[in-house]
């Protein structure tokens, strides 16, 4: 197997069977469970704006078209590959249902199912069954590949699927205006000592904005641990010092 994640470039563990780091695998995961939260928002923005007819201007020669084309190419119907396009006519890329739906029938074509029959024999097949079951909407997708993503970072196509889902992730978030929620930690940086760690949720490491620095959560915790006393303690005494002088 590789020694490097296929996504990242980061060092995997030794004699590890992966080939996306554990780091990409929380990232997905977490993309996945976001991009379902959108399409309440999609929905509403299927509706041209409207407004009051307005006098003077330009006039349109046609009449506009009854509903957003951006949106209806990220949630409408779809092949879950790109066509032929000669012309340069394909501009919103694979919608979302259909680019799902084709990694999940891809993964469970590559997943094998173990099944032993009432005769005691072993049987290995694909898991198409259970992605039927999954549902083939956009929730039911996205629950399906969450729960086989083990797997998938095992896979030698580990890095298309990150790449195409982080994809469709910025598509979708350039429609909603939305954004990862991203939160300042209270403990200095244990590189740069400087007030800079901040946590984004779809990240798993915590980061500092100014040196490399990377904690994992259990990591941030034992830091955070080991220095916040002895800084609450100095900020007592200062506050103390200050309060006597004046």
């Amino acid at each position: 197997m590789t020694d490097t994640c296929l996504s990242c470039r980061g060092l995997l563990p030794d004699d590890s069977p992966r080939t996306g780091c554990e780091a990409c695998q929380y990232s997905v995961h977490t993309w996945l469970r976001e991009l379902p939260r959108h399409l309440v928002l999609l929905a509403d923005m299927l509706t041209p704006d409207t407004g009051p007819a307005r006098r003077g201007g330009v006039g349109r020669a046609h009449a506009p078209l009854p509903i957003r084309l951006d949106v209806l190419d990220l949630t409408g119907p779809g092949q879950p590959v790109l066509l032929a396009d000669p012309h340069g006519d394909q501009t919103g890329g694979i919608p979302m249902t259909p680019l799902l739906y084709g990694w999940a029938r891809y993964l469970a074509a590559d997943y094998p199912s173990v099944r032993t029959d009432a005769h005691g024999t072993v049987h290995i097949e694909r898991c198409d069954g259970a992605l039927v079951r999954g549902g083939a909407d956009v929730p039911g997708l996205c629950r399906w590949l969450d729960a086989y993503l083990p797997y998938a970072a095992t896979r030698p196509w580990w890095d298309d699927l990150h790449e195409q889902l982080e994809q469709l992730l910025h598509r979708v978030r350039r429609l909603t205006h939305t954004r990862p929620v991203t939160r300042a930690k209270d403990a200095p940086c244990p590189q740069c000592s400087a007030w800079s760690l901040v946590e984004r949720e779809d990240e798993l490491h915590i980061t500092c904005t100014i040196c490399p620095a990377r904690l994992t959560p259990d990591e941030y915790d034992a830091h955070r641990a080991a220095v916040m006393p002895a800084l609450a303690s100095l900020a007592l005494r200062i506050a103390a010092t200050q309060q006597t002088a004046a």
